[in-house]
């Protein structure tokens, strides 16, 4: 189970080196935003070194459209990195043409076909809210859609993208709503965005918590120190897993059952599917 996604500056061997140690399901090397342009061509190198034979190691690239995503890709495709994180894409036709780039890169390299998957960050890219429909089958590559607010409030012209008491303004909480309604329509993991605020750890927990709550399976981290409040927000409580397992086992002691009261309510098929979703998470966070 990814519940926590933290990234990493991919020019800091200092930082690379320290985050395999936060307890991250998975590290994201950036090579887009927090890498100047100038530092690039030794930060793919740099990416390149730290992949090898690391699991669930991922990297950002630059825009699809820019010039430095062709680069990006040939450094570390090769290295076998779990996969590819996709900036300010337009639309989903931008993961199928990654797609077809790592396609060439992987046989070309020696990696079977379809090994390196992709995340999207679907709303950084105003157009790209319009088209969020069409992730669904777009590629047997995507393995989830996260969102960002800070591309797009520049895109937009925002001064602010949350209100005085830290909430999102309606656009971005749009924006929110829209990525997590297209990674279910798609069948891939929802990822929310960053919580930038890293020192305040009680607004980290709630935010993250409310992200569960909504439907998200993980989070994006921008720093070490959140890696624990993000996987401890995003586990089972034991009074969940208790309710889980209970609903499992009534719906398996009476299989024809539409319905079933416990606890005085009554539950039917879509609690049983929600109950296995949380129980199957759970069981994937033992082992990992």
């Amino acid at each position: 189970m990814n519940r926590s996604f933290l990234f990493v500056p991919a020019d800091s061997e200092r930082k690379m080196k320290k985050a395999g140690d936060t307890g991250a399901d998975a590290l994201i090397l950036d090579l887009e935003d927090a890498v100047a342009p100038e530092a690039r061509p030794e930060a793919r190198l740099m990416a390149s070194e730290y992949l090898q034979g690391r699991q669930n190691v991922w990297v950002r690239i630059n825009a699809l459209d820019s010039e430095d995503s062709a680069a990006d890709l040939e450094a570390v495709i090769p290295a076998r990195p779990a996969g590819i994180v996709l900036p300010k894409a337009r639309r989903a036709a931008d993961a199928v043409a990654l797609s077809r780039c790592i396609n060439e890169l992987e046989q070309q390299s020696g990696i079977e076909r379809g090994q390196t998957r992709i995340i999207v960050l679907c709303t950084e890219r105003p157009e790209a809210l319009f088209t969020l429909h069409g992730y669904v089958d777009a590629t047997k590559r995507l393995f989830g859609l996260s969102w960002g607010a800070e591309d797009l409030s520049v895109a937009v012209g925002a001064s602010a993208n949350r209100d005085e008491q830290g909430n999102w303004l309606p656009i971005f909480e749009m924006a929110r709503s829209l990525c997590l309604l297209a990674a279910a329509a798609a069948e891939v993991t929802a990822i929310d965005t960053v919580f930038t605020d890293f020192r305040d750890h009680e607004g980290l927990l709630r935010y993250a918590a409310n992200a569960r709550r909504d439907g998200f399976s993980g989070m994006l981290a921008i720093h070490p120190a959140q890696v624990d409040v993000i996987n401890a927000a995003f586990e089972p409580s034991p009074a969940e897993i208790d309710r889980a397992e209970r609903i499992v086992e009534l719906f398996e002691a009476n299989p024809g059952a539409g319905t079933i009261g416990l606890d005085g309510k009554m539950i039917d098929r879509p609690h049983l599917i929600q109950a296995r979703r949380l129980l199957e998470r759970r069981k994937h966070t033992r082992n990992q």
